[in-house]
Parts: structure tokens; sequence; C-alpha cells
């Protein structure tokens, strides 16, 4: 098996390096401003250099560059070997950007697009509601057309970030007679005005990023549903695809187990550091099977596109098995902690490399979490059963339509 990329792409590494070398981190004028502001800064020269946004046409602020998958490999890689902003914080770069690219209006993407990869807007996602989880079709918040405005009544929860959001992209009910997937509509919503209510969710984290959020009689204009009328399910699966293909990126369980074998050496067990106990060491082997596994199955989905096949059922099982991996890497680190796991969790949460214990258990509880986030771990079972390898579909859900 050969993984290098060969001569061309480590010509083009070194031009990313020396990029990175010159404008990251921020200094000089560049480093004056918040460091948001200076990551914002730091986006917009590296869209200019064609490194950042690169799936994006220059009229809507991105940097129009050919699909090359390997340079998009390349260029993530170095990127987060210095530690360098990517997208800005939030869902809608990774989510709503593509959603629009593919289907909205021309007047939509003028709009949002620019200001959202630029960081000047920010997104939430309105789907799930108290009685529509897993079968997210069944929602009830109702959007009906009055004049030139839709009036959104109802109530979602889980939204990410609600406090903050500028916009939500949303699932409305809009013709209610129909059958459920084919009544609901995809709404953008201004999220600064009246009739909106939104109330954090404090999670046993101890963080409060969730949110319900309540709609009475709120508008927006008719023209403001991306898709049409009554084909939202359709558009929320082109959402769905990209954020769960952000979600299952294996960089990500590549990141936790490098932390995860950075903690066991700094921790003892009985003296000794963590990494010499044997069932400790036996965990971590099996571990990085399964890590490199996923990291693989990515170089081998990368390898398909390449030559323009399918990846098939391996592009369906990378969100599954990072989710999976991710619980498994905090619940071994929850074993090294020992008494130190029964302290309160951070409300930060764990960036790649954090270490302390309480980032640990903040972890741990959030991996049960993330296995819900975009589509929860037995809907995604479903979808690889019943589409990548055409089994038949559930009985229970057949007898639920």
């Amino acid at each position: 098996m050969d993984l290098s990329y060969g001569s061309e792409f480590e010509v083009f590494r070194g031009e990313v390096q020396a990029f990175l070398s010159a404008n990251w981190p921020s200094s000089g004028d560049d480093a004056k401003g918040s460091r948001e502001d200076q990551a914002n800064r730091f986006r917009e020269k590296a869209t200019q250099a064609g490194y950042l946004n690169r799936s994006i046409p220059k009229r809507y602020g991105g940097s129009e560059q050919p699909v090359e998958p390997l340079k998009g490999a390349v260029i993530r890689e170095e990127f987060s070997q210095a530690h360098a902003p990517m997208e800005p914080r939030g869902i809608g770069t990774m989510m709503l950007v593509p959603t629009l690219l593919e289907r909205g209006t021309e007047w939509q993407k003028e709009k949002f697009v620019r200001a959202t990869i630029l960081g000047e807007i920010s997104w939430c996602q309105g789907y799930s509601e108290p009685g529509s989880g897993s079968d997210l079709a069944s929602l009830k918040t109702r959007g009906e057309l009055v004049g030139d405005d839709w009036v959104i009544n109802g109530q979602k929860i889980w939204t990410s970030s609600a406090m903050e959001a500028d916009y939500m992209f949303c699932l409305v009910r809009t013709e209610p007679e129909a059958k459920k997937h084919a009544g609901i509509s995809y709404l953008l919503i201004d999220m600064r005005q009246p009739g909106i209510d939104v109330r954090p969710l404090r999670q046993m984290t101890g963080s409060m990023e969730f949110n319900e959020v309540f709609f009475n009689d709120v508008k927006t204009p008719k023209d403001w549903i991306v898709g049409k009328r009554g084909e939202g399910w359709l558009v929320s699966r082109t959402t769905l695809k990209h954020e769960r293909s952000a979600i299952g990126s294996a960089a990500q369980t590549v990141g936790l187990l490098d932390a995860l074998v950075d903690l066991a050496r700094e921790r003892k067990i009985d003296g000794r550091p963590a990494i010499e106990d044997q069932t400790i060491r036996r965990g971590l082997v099996e571990l990085e099977g399964y890590v490199r596994s996923h990291q693989y199955s990515g170089y081998l989905e990368m390898t398909k596109d390449l030559k323009g096949e399918n990846a098939g059922v391996l592009q369906m099982m990378t969100k599954l098995n990072s989710t999976n991996i991710g619980h498994m890497i905090a619940k071994l680190a929850m074993e090294i902690l020992g008494s130190d796991g029964l302290v309160a969790p951070s409300t930060h949460g764990l960036g790649m490399g954090g270490r302390d214990s309480a980032n640990w258990i903040s972890q741990y509880m959030s991996s049960v979490g993330v296995a819900i986030a975009g589509g929860t771990a037995n809907v995604q079972r479903n979808v690889i059963a019943e589409r990548g390898f055409g089994l038949p579909r559930d009985a229970a859900a057949n007898r639920s339509k």
C-alpha cells in the first residue's frame, strides 16, 4: 500500500507550509483585535491564496479552485498541524453553505454565502423537536404563507448556539395534509426578531450550548425558502450529508488517540506510568487498530474519489465509526484517570491535546451526545443496512407509515 501523495503534492505541501509560516500566527498589524478577528483576517488571506473555501465560486467569496482531493487533504493536514483556523466557529460554513450552493437561489447565495464563510454572520439548525428526534419527519412546527411572509409557530430543541446565532435554517410543516415527508419546507429565519424565545438547556457537563427555541407568529419572507415548497426533506438530506461527513472525520479520532496516549504516559497507576499497565496498554493497542482502520478507510474513500468512483457503504460508515471510537477513547481515559474521574467536568470541552481531568470527563459525557447528533447511531446502522447493503427495511418502520 502506497500512502504517499507523490512529488507534485509534496511540493504543494511546502507551499502551504511557507504560507502558514508567513501568516499564522498573525503578527504585526494583523495581530490587532481579538483572536477571532485575527482568525477571520487570516481566513480571508488563505481564501485569496486558494487554500480555503476552494469549492466556493469567487463571486460568493470563495477561491474557486479545481476539485483536487489530494491538495485538499494536504491543506487540512498542514493547517491542523499549525493549529491554523479553517472554518469560522459554528455550523454555517460546514452545513448551510454547501446546501445553498447545491439547492439555493442566486440571491440566497449572494446574500448569505460570503458573509457566512467570512464569519460575519452565524447560524443555528432548527431540526429536532421534543416529539421528533430520530423520527424527524414527524415534526409539528408549522409554517403558513400569509401574504408575502411565512408565519411560523412551534418549538425546536437541542439547537446548538441559538443564543448567539444571527439566523436559523429550519424545517417546518407547510403542507399539513401531505404525507409527513412531503409536507416539510426548508426556511431561513432571522433570529433577531420579536416572537422568538431562546431558552438555554444546562447539560450534565455544566455547559449550555444547547437551547430550546419557541416561535410565536415569527415571520420570514416567502422567498427565504431553500428548494421548493414541500421539498424540505430532500434539501435537509443535503445538509445532513455534509454534517455527518464533518462529524466523522478520521482526523478527529487520530487527534483524540494522540491525546489519550499522552495522558497514559503522564498519569500513573500503582506508581508506574499508565501506559505500562497491561490492561491499559491492551486497550490502547485495540484503539490503535480501530483508529487506523478508520483512517485508512478514509484513504480508500479518497482514492475512489480521485478515480471518480462512488465510495458506497464506506461513506455511510464514517460518522458511526467516528462516534463509536470517540466514546471508546473517552472511556479508556476515564479508566486511566481513576478517582480523578470523579471531579466536576469542564464547561469548555476537550480540544485536541487537552489533557486535564475535567476536560476528559467532559469528553466522556459529550461522547454520548455526539452519538445522537447528526443522526443517532441506530439510525445510522439502519441507513448502512438498508441503503448500503440492500437489506429489507425494518418491519416496525414499515408499520409506522
